[in-house]
Order: C-alpha cells, then structure tokens, then sequence
C-alpha cells in the first residue's frame, strides 16, 4: 500500500507541476493576472507531495519490502539500518527521485520566502522551474519508476554494491544533489529574469543565496566523495579524473563563477549578461553529468544505470533546456543592458580575469571527459588522464590563484597598482621564500608541485590581507566568508601538492613478524585474523607502526568477503599525525605464504580535506551574512512601504 500511495502522489506532484507551468505563463499574458495567486501556492503544494512521495521510499526501503522491485534489486533484510536508508538513493531510480524531491522542496521555498522580485519575474522563475521539473517526473515515471512491484515477492533482497556499503553512501550523493538543484533555481531564475527583461540587482540578489548554497553543498559532496574513494578503493589517490568524478567537477567550477558573478551584480550592476550566461551554462553541466552517471555511456563504480533509453532520455532533456535556453538568451540578449562600468585595473575586472580562468578548466575538463567517448564512437580508445589535465588546467588555475591573492585587496570601479604594491610583495615574498625552501629541500622534485606549493604558501597569506585596518568585530561575515574560503583553498592546494612531491610507497611481501619502512615510518606485521562484521567476513591485519623510532600505534587494514550480493572490498587503514598520513592496505596471500601489503606515507595529505571544509566554511559565513543583509534590507524597505501606506491613508 505504501508504494502505491508514493507513486500516486507522484503522479498527482506532476499535475500540480502542469497546473503551476500553464497558470505561471498565463498570468504573464495580458489579462491572465487572475491566475498569478494560484502560483506559490501549487509550488509549495507540489514540494509537500515529492517529499511525501521519498518518505514513502524510505520507508519502504527501512521495511525491506521485498514486493518493491526496486528494495529487491538494492537492499537485503541482514543489511545495517544506516545502509538500508542510504540504499534508497544508492541506486538510478531512488537517486533520481531524491533528486525531484529536492528540486520540488526547493521550489516550494522559493514561493513561500522570495520577496526581493518583482511579482512577474517571480512568477515567471517558478514557471521555469515547473518546466524543469516536468522532464524529470516525466523520466521518472516512463521509465525509472521507483515503486514497481514484482509479480511474486523475492525470498531476499540482492544487496548492496559492497563499494558503496559504506557511511559515504550516507552524504556523499544527497550533498551533491543539493548542489545540483541548486543549480536548477539558479537557472530558473535566469530564464525568468531574462522573460520579464528583469536583469538586475535584485534578480542577483534573489539567486546568489542558491548559488551560494549549492556551491557548499557541491563542495562538501566533492570533498567527501574524495575521500570516501581514498580510503574505500584502496588506490592510495584522491583524485583520478574518472569521467564520473568531472561530471561533479565541472558544475563546481561553473557555480564558482556563477556565484562571484552574480555578487558583482547584486552589489554593483555589472556583469548582466556574463550572470544570466553562467546561469544556463551551470545547470547545463549538473545535466550532462546527469547523462554522463545514467546514460550507459561509462564503465566506472560511480556509475548508476547502463540503459541507453535512459541515457537518451535525459539526453534530449538536456537538448530541450539548455537550447530554449540559450535560444530565449539570443532573443532577449539586446533587453539585457551593460550595467555600470568599471576599470582594467579594480576587484570587478580581477573578477572577470578569474571567471575566463575558470570557465577555462572548465572547457578543458569537460574536453577530456567527452574526447574519449568521441574518440570510441569511431572505434578508436583514448585514455585521458593525469597527463592531459595537470598540466593543461594548471595553466589557468594557476594564474587564477595569483589573481586571488591580489583581487579582493583591489578597490572597485577603479584603481591604482601602486596603491597595494607594498601590500601584495608580502605575499609575494612568501612564495618566493617557499620555492627557495623546495628547490634547496626537496631539489628534483616536478615543476608543477614546486609551483602550487609557491603559489599556496603566497595565496594562505594573502587571503587574510582584505582583514588588515578593519575592526575585526564589524567586518562583515561575507568577508570573513572570502577570507576564510581563500585560505581553505591555498591549503588545499598545498596538500594537493605536497601528496604529489613527497608521497613514498612501498609494496612488500610479508610474513608474520616482519618489518618494513616506508618514509620516515617502521612497520611490523604482528598477526592475521579472520573477523566477522554485520553483514560480511573479513582477514584483518594488525600492524604496529612507529614514526622515527618513537611509540608504536596500531593499525588494522582488512580484505572483507560480502555475500549479498557476492564481492570483496579492502578497508584500508589510517594513521593521521600533523605532517601526513600513513597509509596501509592488505592484498593477497600468496603461494608462497606471504601476505602482500601495499603502504604509503603521504605527507600533509590532510591538509587537502581540512582545505575543503574550510572552502565550505567561508561558504557558509558568507551564506549567513548575505542573507542577514538581505532579510534587514527587506525589513527596512517594508518599513518605509508602512510609512508611506499610513500617509497615503492620512491624506
């Protein structure tokens, strides 16, 4: 009965979407205005019955009904509570409806909180965003319908892909779909702005809280994904540019564009048509990613469906929305005027220098991750990997962080150089300082390691310069925000690049009791065990590991056996001190009795994770204070609008 009543509901939130799409472009049209206050009220309606809907799912999947074709496919009665509630989105149709029911939710706060739009313009973003939505409950409902009952229910479930039985399955998805969706309120704002010829500050400062919001989430979901495959797969990496890991990548690098665009508009008039361009052109990245997981196209662990009916599904979807939209761009581009001015040399044009960085990597990602699908299509495989994008993006993302350092302490409209040449040779200094340290240090290591670690130790200085003669008590969160998220990023990149310089790995052989060294580290294999967990067997290694000789900590990397479905996964083992990580992984035995281990030491590694929390941080700091400013500027414009009724009334 629960399926039954999930789908139904779906089936009515798709009407709803119908009803909100035909009585959103009728009330544009002369005469129409009748229909405009039935508007918020079906989007807020249609949020209440998707989430109603997922709720149902997840019931289903914490009950394990095994008459739902879906929880048999995905789930087992022997699971954990914590993997049959991530099950629900851990496969194609489950994640597709947490993706509507986010979108659908996010819809229904649009229409009950935005006050900062002009009437139609809001109107007009919700219909855009019932359009959207249409296709997806359309997806959902021909051809991934998540409640389908079998003929016979199955005697036990098949289980979960033991790669993704893991506590990432829990944040890793839901973070990203957030910032997917929020993507898709910052496109529908886009189209709506661009129906009603209302780009403008206001459009900026309605959307920007969603960007802002999305670009967290998407940061925190790439961070996580990160190291769920760090320390699940056993590779010893945190990044191999799988086609599937850019498909999250690129919508990441458009809404950091998006969002630093958007706050010049919302703050200074400019940039309209640059916005309103990476408005369409970030949600068109959540959609081909979107194809890219679903469409069959890719062998990877990441990927959710093999069924090209899907894939061209959501291919013509991608068709529909980003043409219209681009379409509808070209036809009003000649409404959407310049905006304010500004100088070659001021924070407004640092900005545009790091937007064209940024939609360079973004280019150069999207090439590499499409070049070897094309290249298959006529019978030739090509591997793109490390070679290809390292060098290539840190031609731009390098520079880019140059201009980081210098940008926010930049006035805007116009500047003068040689007003911040003192404050910028700090910084400068510092990086000088630190290449000197590598080349005299570490000498032989690679070029672009020995650069991020420069361009890190400078941009971690600069990025608390925009602080210095302010009261710190007053500085607004939106700059701590900046501050805080330029700084995650410099320590990000020094992990990135001190992984890449210094990391030693060792493979061994190893009998119980012997030793090994790996960096600056002494290992010693004490015993092999069989364990036993919930729902899988497990050898498990106990490994005694001294840093230079001091005391011994214990490690326990194991080769655990699932049975439903039927696989092997290592669990790695980790050791984090303030300078690195060590990494350890237990393989085979072999013929010859020696069990095969694999062991890395990973200098300040952790700084990459840290980094990215802390990017999402200065996200979050900000988010608060924009929409602090954004509620008190609300409250005093309805304060002179009083004032101004009472007059009137007066009179």
């Amino acid at each position: 009965m629960i399926a039954e009543i999930g789908l139904a509901v779906l089936w009515m939130a798709a009407a709803l979407a119908v009803l909100q799409l035909f009585a959103g472009f009728s009330a544009l049209r002369p005469g129409g205005k009748a229909l405009a206050g039935v508007v918020r009220p079906l989007a807020v309606m249609q949020g209440l019955l998707v989430a109603l809907s997922f709720m149902a799912l997840i019931d289903l999947f914490l009950e394990t009904d095994l008459s739902v074709k879906l929880v048999a496919a995905n789930s087992h009665s022997m699971k954990p509570f914590i993997f049959k509630l991530a099950g629900t989105w851990g496969n194609h149709e489950g994640s597709m409806l947490l993706w509507v029911t986010i979108m659908a939710v996010s819809g229904g706060v649009v229409a009950l909180v935005e006050k900062r739009l002009r009437e139609d313009t809001l109107i007009a973003t919700l219909a855009g965003q019932a359009f959207v939505s249409l296709g997806f409950y359309a997806f959902l409902l021909l051809s991934s319908n998540p409640f389908e009952r079998l003929p016979e229910p199955a005697p036990e479930g098949m289980g979960l892909n033991p790669l993704l039985q893991d506590v990432g399955l829990a944040f890793h998805p839901p973070t990203l779909y957030v910032g997917y969706v929020g993507l898709s309120v910052a496109f529908s704002f886009a189209i709506g702005a661009l129906i009603t010829r209302d780009v403008g500050p206001a459009f900026a400062r309605a959307m920007r809280p969603w960007v802002l919001g999305a670009w967290i989430f998407l940061t925190i979901g790439i961070t996580a994904g990160s190291y769920w495959a760090y320390y699940t797969l056993g590779w010893g990496g945190w990044w191999f540019w799988d086609p599937v890991e850019n498909a999250s990548l690129m919508p990441w690098l458009a809404a950091t564009a998006l969002l630093h665009s958007a706050s010049v508009l919302a703050s200074r008039n400019a940039l309209r048509a640059w916005t309103v361009m990476l408005g369409v052109i970030a949600f068109s990245m959540s959609m081909v990613g979107t194809f890219l997981v679903r469409s069959g196209i890719l062998t990877s662990v990441h990927a959710f469906a093999v069924d090209p009916e899907r894939g061209s599904f959501i291919l013509a979807l991608l068709a529909i929305y980003i043409g219209g939209a681009l379409v509808l761009f070209g036809v009003r581009a000649n409404t959407v005027t310049e905006g304010e001015r500004f100088s070659l040399v001021s924070r407004e044009a640092s900005l545009v220098f790091n937007n064209v960085m940024l939609c360079g990597i973004l280019a150069i990602v999207l090439l590499g991750t499409l070049y070897p699908l094309m290249t298959e299509a006529f019978g030739a495989k090509v591997s793109v990997g490390p070679p290809y994008f390292n060098p290539v993006g840190a031609i731009f993302a390098l520079p880019m962080m140059v201009m980081m350092a210098v940008g926010p302490l930049l006035r805007w409209r116009r500047d003068n150089p040689s007003r911040i040449s003192a404050t910028v040779a700090v910084p400068a200094l510092a990086s000088a300082l630190a290449l000197l340290a590598v080349v005299l240090l570490a000498p032989g290591i690679n070029l672009l390691p020995m650069l991020g670690l420069a361009v890190g130790a400078g941009l971690a200085l600069a990025s608390w310069l925009p602080l210095r003669g302010r009261n710190l008590r007053r500085t607004p969160l939106s700059v701590w925000g900046m501050v805080v998220g330029h700084f995650g990023l410099a320590v990000a990149l020094i992990g990135a690049a001190s992984e890449s310089a210094f990391s030693t790995e060792r493979l061994a052989a190893m009998n119980v009791g012997d030793r090994q060294s790996v960096g600056p580290i002494t290992l010693r294999l004490e015993s092999i065990e069989p364990v036993a967990g919930p729902n899988w067997t497990a050898l498990e290694a106990t490994i005694s590991a001294s840093y230079k000789g001091g005391a011994p900590v214990t490690l326990h990397p194991q080769a655990r056996t699932f049975s439903s479905p039927p696989g092997e996964r290592t669990e790695s083992a980790l050791h984090t001190r303030w300078n690195g990580q060590l990494y350890a992984v237990l393989g085979n035995e072999g013929d010859d009795g020696r069990w095969q281990m694999r062991f890395w030491w990973k200098p300040f590694v952790p700084l990459l994770w840290l980094g990215g929390l802390l990017v999402a941080f200065g996200g979050l700091l900000a988010l608060i204070g924009r929409v602090a400013q954004d509620v008190k500027r609300l409250r005093v414009n309805d304060k002179i609008a009083f004032r101004k009724a009472r007059q009137e009334a007066l009179k």
